[in-house]
């Protein structure tokens, strides 16, 4: 490591910038990353996918959804 005039010289500057920056990139970043959430499905919109899907009739579809409605 060498010293120029008491200040760090030329790329040695340069890596503890780039190790500062990572080191920070690692511990500050968010946990949910925005772009990548995924969008949180209420009760109805997984009523209406299992419907979509057939796992459940008409019938049942309807009644759940009144359930689901009338607690609203």
């Amino acid at each position: 490591m060498h010293y120029f005039d008491g200040q760090f010289g030329g790329m040695h500057l340069i890596w503890w910038i780039i190790w500062i920056i990572f080191l920070a990139w690692i511990f500050f970043i968010p946990t949910d990353i925005p772009y990548q959430k995924t969008k949180k499905e209420n009760p109805l919109d997984l009523l209406k996918n299992r419907f979509a899907k057939g796992e459940i009739s008409k019938e049942e579809f309807e009644e759940s959804k009144k359930l689901l409605n009338s607690d609203n």
